[in-house]
């Protein structure tokens, strides 16, 4: 039985798992048919079928990097009650396909398409490609190297990443990431094309989440916030929020359409958020062909054949018969994974580049999906992500006897060189990746006497941790932030936690934005807007200015300060990557000087940052006017921080408006709780945010606090598929039932699902 509530939220009943699973698998179709067919397309490299030649350099990544290819191996390796598990979802979807043709929706028949039934290694590679998007340091590897390339290794750790975990004493020199040099990438650092291939992060996790002891809490049972941070403008969003119920457990959550059970969210005995943990488990590595036979590859003495893979792509093409056309690729791989240079126009180099991704290698027998719905402890779930190493994530959880804890899910090389951050030059034929990190030593924390646990997607290790995890995290206000808030005096309810999840103090404004007004004030022609500044309490709110102008000085301020060295090209590489320099930047600020600040080209003068900040608040002034007008009173942060929700049929043009759910003034920052990020150089619009804020109290059996960026439904003009934009716009509550009374009074309609 499934029954639905005043959001249309689903509630399913069932005498057993795997009818609940099914049962889930079809209302999740009912709902998302259309969302999932988009997910399942990409993942698979089948989106050119939909899209036409515009999709086919993706559909071409997707089947080289492999998702689909490897699922479908992994599939034969699950044991009999994951695969069960697995496929029962999978069943309900397809009974949903096979039985309700008159009611899909009609998204499938603007796009021209219909759907397919699905298969269990639909849902792993979309799994596989969640957990690769939602990695980040591909991107620091090659801007590294490039930074080496052009200006040799002692001047590129000038602007290496500060990496920093607040709470590690001896992080307080702020050291940067140690980066050696790999000769033998010259042409990969000058190949514009690989940054592209790098930096589309569709399914790029941001995200905080923490958990509070018994002690910080008024009910005397933990409290668990997690708001993930996604793209952020699609209708709708990524998760799909639904409760089961069985004779043996009840649970209510958020998952990915396509993905069985819940990886956020509460059963009777724990709680459970996640957040991207950046661990690197991707590796790029310089190959070198064989200069006697273009179709091997060379490892010192030893010469070896590629493996090479066809597969077929069916394109969207109007002026073929058929609609459409057949075109072949050819995949090439090494024993360590799949060349992507080859993929790649215009990358003139002998050599060739392959990736190497850590979910490929010793896949294991279950996914854990199915046991983290029934656990009953912190000791239970941490027992469950043994098993969870498709996606490399920060669990935070805590349970009913007051117990919490927090633990990094993944498998991580060990490497012989010790880093990860620069591609690795094949010499031989011996294997950099020499172990794995044991899963008892990886980052996690069990009852820290603190009494709190929170995550933001920067460094959680410290400087001792005796492997190297990663050298791409978020800069550290967020947490910095959230540390404050939690470290206050006094027991914090759930509409605390709620209100931190909407805060918008920046403190990294708070530390750079005095020695930008000091600077403006002393010029005539920005001395009002350094007045701004000045009287500015550092909130990201919607109806200041004072963000605005400090968002716009401080965009054109970055690129003053590197273009002159690194070129046009290479400075937007970089600084299209936030984490790689925004802490580096900021310590150049507070320290007030750098050699940075001076511009090379510029032989008869010394630039300052005084002048730097001068300057980039003059061109701030002229867009700004541009744009809201000349008076800085009426340069509100809203009227150009927007969130825009739309269609995937109708993202751009006319009817975006119809088939969206409008644009909205977007408090916060990319540095903010509250978060609001947008790109470098497409500011301001919010391109990430939170796409699910929740608020679980274990000591509350009877609701938990959870709201959407659009609805539970995907279906356009369903009154379910924007009706939560307004709430969580404003802030207001929304509630998922728990309880047996709560979900009965709630529920406004009820559908029967008979077993075949």
């Amino acid at each position: 039985m499934v029954l639905r509530d005043e959001k249309g939220m689903a509630y399913i009943q069932a005498q057993g798992m795997l009818d609940a699973i099914m049962a889930q698998g079809f209302v999740t179709a009912q709902d998302r048919l259309f969302q999932m067919e988009l997910f399942r397309r990409l993942a698979t490299g089948q989106i050119s079928e939909f899209v036409g030649e515009k999709g086919k350099a993706k559909d071409i990544e997707m089947r080289t990097l492999g998702f689909y290819r490897n699922a479908k191996i992994h599939t034969k390796l699950l044991d009999q009650q994951s695969q069960r598990f697995m496929q029962k979802y999978i069943d309900g979807v397809n009974a949903y396909i096979d039985t309700r043709e008159e009611s899909y929706p009609i998204e499938f028949k603007l796009a021209g398409i219909q759907p397919h039934q699905w298969s269990v290694a639909d849902a792993l590679a979309i799994m596989y490609y969640m957990g690769w998007t939602s990695s980040g340091n591909l991107n620091t590897e090659v801007v590294a190297q490039m930074l080496v390339e052009k200006l040799g290794e002692m001047k590129a750790r000038e602007i290496f990443p500060l990496n920093i975990n607040p709470d590690d004493p001896s992080e307080e020199k702020r050291d940067i990431v140690t980066i050696g040099h790999t000769p033998g990438l010259l042409n990969l650092a000058s190949d514009a094309k690989i940054m592209s291939y790098l930096i589309d992060p569709a399914f790029q996790f941001g995200s905080n989440n923490w958990v509070v002891g018994p002690e910080s809490s008024p009910s005397g049972k933990p409290i668990l916030a997690n708001d993930p941070h996604l793209e952020a403008t699609g209708l709708p969003g990524p998760w799909y929020p639904n409760y089961i119920k069985t004779p043996n457990f009840r649970a209510v959550g958020v998952s990915i359409p396509g993905i069985p059970g819940m990886v956020i969210g509460r059963n009777d005995h724990v709680a459970v958020g996640v957040t991207n943990a950046y661990g690197d488990t991707q590796d790029l590595y310089v190959e070198t062909i064989d200069p006697e036979n273009p179709n091997r590859y060379v490892e010192g003495e030893n010469s070896i054949p590629f493996e090479v893979i066809e597969e077929t792509l069916t394109i969207k093409d109007k002026t073929s018969p058929q609609g459409y056309r057949k075109e072949k690729v050819k995949i090439k791989l090494t024993k360590r994974g799949p060349v992507i240079s080859g993929i790649l126009p215009g990358l003139e180099t002998r050599q060739v580049i392959t990736v190497r991704w850590s979910p490929f290698e010793n896949m294991d027998s279950t996914i854990g999906l199915d046991k983290l719905l029934r656990v009953r402890s912190v000791r239970d779930i941490r027992e469950v992500l043994r098993h969870v190493n498709m996606i490399m994530l920060n669990f935070v959880f805590a349970d009913e006897d007051g117990n919490f804890g927090w633990l990094v899910s993944g498998r991580f090389p060990v490497r012989s060189q010790r880093s990860g951050t620069i591609p690795y030059v094949v010499k031989d034929g011996k294997d950099n990746w020499i172990g794995w990190i044991p899963f008892d030593e990886k980052p996690q924390s069990y009852n820290p006497e603190r009494g709190w646990i929170g995550t933001c997607n920067h460094k959680t290790v410290s400087k001792d941790y005796p492997y190297y995890y990663s050298s791409h995290f978020s800069s550290s206000y967020r947490y910095r932030r959230l540390k404050e808030l939690l470290q206050t005096p006094g027991k914090k309810s759930v509409n605390d936690h709620w209100e931190f999840q909407r805060d918008t103090l920046n403190l990294m404004a708070k530390e750079i934005a005095p020695v930008m007004a000091r600077v403006l004030l002393e010029n005539a022609d920005t001395q009002n807007m350094g007045k701004i500044l000045s009287n500015w309490n550092f909130r990201d709110d919607s109806d200041q200015t004072a963000p605005t102008i400090f968002q716009a000085v401080y965009r054109n301020f970055a690129p003053l300060v590197f273009q002159d060295e690194l070129g046009g090209g290479l400075t937007s590489k970089m600084l299209n990557n936030w984490y790689f320099w925004q802490e580096r930047l900021g310590k150049m600020v507070r320290q007030g000087s750098s050699t940075w600040f001076d511009n090379v080209k510029t032989k008869d003068s010394v630039e300052t940052m005084d002048m730097l900040f001068y300057q980039a608040a003059v061109d701030a002034k002229a867009q700004l006017s541009s744009r809201l007008g000349k008076n800085p009173d009426n340069w509100r942060w809203g009227r150009l921080h927007r969130l825009e929700l739309v269609s995937p049929i109708r993202r751009k043009g006319f009817g975006k408006g119809i088939l969206g759910g409008g644009s909205h003034p977007a408090p916060g920052s990319g540095e903010t709780l509250y978060r609001g990020r947008y790109r470098f150089y497409d500011p301001f619009a919010v391109d990430a945010a939170a796409v699910l804020r929740m608020v679980v109290d274990l000591g509350d059996d009877e609701k938990v606090l959870a709201v959407l960026p659009g609805g539970v439904c995907g279906r356009l003009f369903h009154r379910h598929t924007k009706d939560q934009i307004k709430p969580y716009m404003d802030g207001q509550k929304v509630y998922w039932w728990f309880s047996d009374q709560a979900v009965k009074k709630h529920s406004e309609t009820t559908l029967r699902l008979l077993p075949q």
